[in-house]
């Protein structure tokens, strides 16, 4: 996998259909054991409620599971995963809590009142588009500082920071697909006078970024 898309923080909705409360919380995971943890914070905050269905996708074994929780099989659980998959996200939990009103949904309303909650969540959140990069620092004299920042490219690339010194020192996060290119322009742009240390392979958000691609 490339890229892959998750969300930086926890996010929650909720919206009331035919007097049922549904509240809808996602969070991001990285295992399964903190997709657990949160199902069960969310279990012990709404102890009250009929139901707290839940579904969670991980990078980590591909998995997904998901939990009807008392629902009528298929009407809870399969719908919020179902969203998620459609919305491309991973590394992630998401549980709704069901307050039930006394009035009946029926199937059909069960799996549009899931699959809702869901959504108005994930617009509350954040995403996150996570790119394969590597951490960058450049060092080089002051002189060359123009011809560097003209050279970065404005896609596919983070400046996380950079400091006017005695020398001007830079660090960038840049897309592993773009590295080795950008490496040899910059030595042949300042006649190799420029120092670089690159650092291993790790994953960024590039989501403020606006690729082409």
């Amino acid at each position: 996998m490339t890229e892959y898309r998750t969300i930086a923080a926890p996010a929650t909705a909720s919206f009331v259909e035919k007097k049922s409360e549904f509240i809808a919380y996602l969070a991001p995971v990285r295992t399964a054991e903190e997709a657990v943890s949160v199902i069960e914070t969310v279990r012990k905050n709404h102890r009250r409620a009929r139901h707290n269905v839940y579904a969670y996708l991980l990078r980590e074994g591909n998995a997904s599971r998901y939990s009807d929780d008392g629902e009528p099989q298929g009407t809870a659980g399969m719908p919020v995963l179902d969203v998620l998959q459609k919305k491309e996200l991973t590394d992630i939990c998401c549980v709704v809590t069901r307050y039930f009103g006394g009035v009946l949904l029926g199937s059909n309303g069960l799996v549009r009142a899931y699959s809702h909650s869901t959504s108005l969540a994930i617009e509350q959140a954040k995403v996150q588009i996570m790119l394969p990069c590597y951490p960058v620092s450049l060092q080089a004299d002051y002189s060359l500082y123009g011809k560097i920042a003209y050279a970065l490219p404005k896609t596919d690339l983070i400046q996380k920071n950079v400091t006017f010194e005695d020398q001007v020192r830079m660090k960038l996060l840049v897309r592993d697909t773009i590295l080795p290119e950008l490496q040899k322009q910059l030595i042949d742009l300042t006649g190799n006078q420029i120092q670089l240390q690159i650092g291993d392979k790790e994953y960024a958000d590039f989501s403020s970024c606006h690729r082409d691609s």
